[in-house]
């Protein structure tokens, strides 16, 4: 059975700065704006925990959660692993996982990745 693909993605316009993210799940875009100010490291993770907390509210488990932030990728991973990780995140992350049960969270190229590309579409060059 194909697990259901979740894509994350956040920013920072400039960096540090406003933070917005993006999740995309079935093909419809979530645009999450003023979610506060932080570096596009604070945008991933609240990307991820902005993703969990749709799948929650949609009643979907088992998920495969994607992003192109290698660094919180692996960060999340390991939290999964060992129940905790950086803070302030991996507590939110951590007990949002124990509602949604993801299967897995994943790498992937940032131009593979749909909600990067939902945020890039807000901001032509």
């Amino acid at each position: 059975m194909k697990r259901l693909k979740v894509f994350f993605d956040g920013g920072c316009r400039p960096n540090p700065g406003p933070i917005e993210v993006a999740v995309v799940v079935r093909g419809q875009a979530h645009i999450f704006e003023d979610c506060g100010h932080g570096t596009n490291s604070d945008a991933e993770w609240l990307a991820l925990i902005h993703a969990l907390e749709l799948c929650r509210d949609q009643g979907l488990e088992g998920v495969e959660l994607i992003g192109d932030a290698v660094e919180v990728v692996r960060q999340a991973n390991r939290a999964l692993q060992d129940g905790r990780g950086v803070e302030p995140y991996a507590s939110r992350f951590l007990a949002l996982a124990a509602q949604v049960s993801p299967a897995r969270v994943r790498w992937i190229k940032r131009e593979q990745n749909l909600a990067g590309i939902a945020l890039a579409a807000r901001h032509p060059r």
